[in-house]
């Protein structure tokens, strides 16, 4: 008799079907990438609202069990180091906890929304900071050709011009991130997952503008210049892909304008400023109470820088 033959091969395999994960459905709050841009705006909000006042009860309960009188809020009519600091100091502390848990809801890096650490104080915050100076310098130039600027000399000297030069500089930093980051880092990071790119720089530059309009001496045309600003800041943001290159203009910028030069920024006046200037000739030239901001020559400054970032910088690098 013959032996038996074995089948080794292999048992033909019978296909198994793949489970399907459960799909959570779309509602209202919730969309295909999760709670929508909306309420994630909301929500950033509301945990802003919810740190000023409680450091506002925090300031006056101390203002009055400790100091016996309730502390004094209302408008400035200069602008101070300590004022810069104390402001948009907060406003950057405010929004970066806020962005900071909402980073923990929505398990990104914090740095998605447009200041990544390993890029602080780098190479695109200096040239910003080189650029916002020869911008506000080159607006102020064409007003001198124009009989329209004049330096008067200088307006502080010895230690407290030291003093004021340290001062000034870290508080424009301290404007660059708040103002900065409050409108162009974790809102149009988000807008922008909802709205799109630029329909969310739009509006945000339209409330950059509005935030303005309380500056004692502010004009409709400064305004318009501060949504210019806005506008300009959103472009760079697009090409440079982070902050760092705008908080460095706009410290630069304001740096020049205040201290360095001593005229008017968006209607508030400067202190222990660098050099006494003056103004003469209509509005448009000088800007008036704004300063040079509200100048026919601040657009075409923004233009130009404008046109320069497009062209050193062609990609756009901005990621959601």
């Amino acid at each position: 008799m013959s032996e038996p033959v074995l089948n080794l091969s292999p048992e033909p395999s019978v296909d198994q079907p793949i489970p399907v994960q459960p799909v959570a459905p779309n509602t209202v709050f919730r969309g295909p990438n999760g709670i929508r841009a909306g309420w994630r705006v909301l929500i950033f909000l509301a945990i802003v609202a919810g740190l000023v006042a409680a450091v506002n009860l925090v300031v006056f309960l101390i203002a009055h069990f400790v100091f016996h009188r309730p502390p004094q809020v209302g408008p400035i009519s200069s602008l101070t180091p300590l004022a810069a600091i104390l402001s948009d100091g907060a406003i950057f502390v405010f929004t970066g906890l806020a962005a900071l848990i909402m980073a923990r809801i929505e398990h990104r890096n914090w740095g998605a929304y447009g200041l990544p650490a390993r890029c602080a104080f780098g190479a695109h915050f200096w040239t910003g900071i080189l650029a916002g100076f020869l911008a506000i310098s080159s607006a102020l130039l064409a007003m001198f050709f124009l009989h329209g600027f004049h330096l008067s000399g200088l307006a502080t000297h010895g230690t407290t011009l030291l003093w004021s030069l340290l001062a000034w500089s870290f508080a424009f930093v301290c404007v660059g991130l708040g103002e900065e980051f409050a409108f162009r880092g974790y809102l149009q990071y988000t807008l922008t997952t909802g709205l799109g790119f630029w329909p969310a720089a739009i509006l945000l530059s339209a409330l950059f503008g509005l935030a303005h309009a309380a500056n004692p001496g502010e004009s409709k045309f400064g305004l318009a210049s501060v949504v210019c600003f806005g506008v300009l800041f959103c472009f760079i943001l697009r090409r440079t892909g982070n902050l760092w290159w705008i908080v460095g203009f706009h410290a630069g910028w304001d740096w020049g304008q205040t201290f360095f030069y001593g005229v008017a920024d968006s209607g508030l006046k400067p202190y222990h400023n660098l050099f006494n200037s003056s103004f003469s000739g209509p509005t448009w030239l000088t800007g008036g109470t704004v300063g040079p901001e509200a100048s026919v020559f601040t657009p075409l400054v923004l233009l130009i820088v404008g046109i320069l970032v497009s062209r050193v910088y062609r990609e756009n690098k901005y990621q959601t």
